[in-house]
């Protein structure tokens, strides 16, 4: 077997002698490449984000902004990155790099301040740089030039989406020059060879045993091997994007005998849009659901902006949401209100499991040792009336205190179907049965809404923590269905 390594700004480089527990951003850092910065360890500030090549959804090759504190290194092995040290284009002998398009905005309108953050946000521009569909308005909003004239308060004239930064955290305050930087990026020159290479297909995933001491990580080539692995090693860890795992090993400190990467196993990748159902592989990214789907199941599109991060939404899965059991998670709610199913798969074959009766207790399941969820299934046609509802303390990049979702089928004034998912207010996501058998034949009208508030106010069992007590959270259960009703009876024909 070929010797682990990872190509590191064009150059070929041996992951050995790291362990397998290695971060990409400690492997970076140990070679001498320390504009990757660590700030948290848990993926929340952005400062060690670096670039990746992964098969793209518009062409062969996207450049991906992941979280390096997060990633076991040895998981990119046969893989293809960038640091903001790569970013820059080597000059004549004697003479300094020239600074990338990126890094020259951020330079000249004064995104840099105290520095540490500024490799991470210039790595995330970057990748929104390189986004294939970008596009330049043909005139920026309010007249003006690009730097200065957004078109609208998160979405620059020159097609720069904003959501691209998020994840990224400065800590001198210095956001309206970065954001001024994002928004005078042009497009990238025809001779610029990251968006050449984007041309090319990214690498293809390769057979990985990376061993040091007694650990081992472990990448096979199909679905099958892996199953056959997880049966004579039902101790592993199944990891994809790592953005649990990654705080765990970071924060906490744990270890594991034996890592199974299944990130880019082909079987878990696969996005089908059937007569009767949606099936959305295990391991597909977040970011990449988003996009294929591109709107076509409407209470996901409400899930993925308020989804953590873009950067950790870039390596996030829903097998990987779903896999932990965590009742705070933000798409088992959306997923429930969606009657969706699991596909569990062991060397024995698959079963399909209602999502409702996946979870049996705080961060357990009915999935069995060597089991994997493959993939998610969504019943057709979808509740034209539908809504996510994300309560925490932050807009953006929060864990939920509360999290609702609706799917809702209203005609002719009466609810004919009714689906409701709770997240954070039980040991499990949950499903408001009563709720939903309190609305279904019922008129949509203010007072059998009331009526069934005041029922979804008693569902589950909140709890008192440091994100909000169980009264607030009982409260804003209520308040979610009044909201969903404010906000479509016009819509909802009567």
């Amino acid at each position: 077997m070929v010797a682990a390594r990872i190509t590191v700004n064009g150059k070929e480089t041996p992951i050995a002698p790291a362990s397998p527990h290695t971060t990409v951003l400690d492997f970076l850092r140990e070679r001498g490449l320390t504009g990757t910065k660590e700030g948290c360890a848990e993926g929340e500030c952005g400062a060690c984000s670096v670039l990746v090549a992964r098969t793209g959804v518009d062409k062969p090759t996207d450049w991906v902004a992941v979280n390096a504190c997060l990633v076991p290194a040895a998981s990119l092995d046969g893989q293809e990155i960038v640091t903001s040290e790569g970013l820059a284009t080597a000059g004549e002998p004697g003479t300094p790099p020239a600074l990338h398009p990126v890094q020259e905005e951020m330079a000249v309108r004064g995104g840099s301040q105290c520095g540490y953050c500024t490799p991470g946000f210039v790595c995330s521009m970057a990748a929104e740089y390189y986004r294939p569909d970008r596009c330049a308005h043909a005139e920026p909003a309010g007249g003006g030039d690009a730097g200065h004239a957004p078109a609208d308060a998160e979405h620059g004239p020159n097609g720069f989406d904003l959501h691209a930064l998020s994840g990224n955290l400065c800590r001198c305050t210095g956001y309206r020059p970065i954001r001024d930087a994002a928004f005078a990026v042009g497009t990238p020159a025809a001779e610029d060879p990251l968006a050449q290479r984007r041309e090319q297909p990214a690498p293809a995933p390769v057979a990985t045993e990376y061993a040091q001491g007694d650990a081992v990580l472990l990448r096979k080539n199909t679905l099958a091997e892996t199953l056959q692995l997880l049966r004579e090693r039902p101790d592993a860890v199944v990891v994809a994007g790592s953005t649990d795992w990654g705080v765990e090993v970071n924060i906490r400190s744990r270890r594991a005998d034996c890592v199974v990467a299944v990130d880019r196993l082909p079987e878990l990748r696969e996005l089908h849009v059937g007569s009767g159902t949606v099936e959305i592989g295990a391991a597909l990214t977040l970011s990449e659901i988003e996009r294929r789907l591109d709107g076509a199941v409407p209470l996901l599109a409400e899930l993925f902006p308020q989804f953590a991060s873009r950067l950790i939404r870039n390596g996030a899965t829903l097998g990987g949401n779903l896999g932990t059991g965590s009742p705070i998670g933000d798409s088992p709610p959306v997923l429930l209100a969606l009657d969706a199913s699991l596909v569990l798969a062991d060397a024995d074959g698959e079963r399909e499991v209602p999502l409702a009766d996946y979870f049996t207790g705080y961060r357990q399941s009915v999935r069995r040792p060597g089991e994997l969820i493959r993939a998610v299934r969504i019943p057709l046609p979808l509740s034209p009336l539908v809504g996510f509802h994300k309560i925490a303390k932050r807009r953006f990049d929060d864990i939920s205190s509360v999290a609702v979702a609706f799917a809702l089928d209203v005609a002719d004034g009466v609810v004919r179907t009714a689906r409701i998912g709770l997240g954070g207010v039980a040991a499990t996501p949950v499903r408001a049965r009563a709720v939903e058998a309190a609305l279904e034949g019922e008129p949509w009208t203010a007072a059998a809404v009331e009526a069934a508030a005041g029922i979804l106010r008693a569902q589950g069992t909140p709890m008192n923590d440091h994100r909000a007590s169980a009264d607030y959270r009982s409260a804003m259960l209520g308040q979610s269905l009044l909201k969903l009703y404010a906000r479509t009876t016009e819509a909802v024909p009567s």
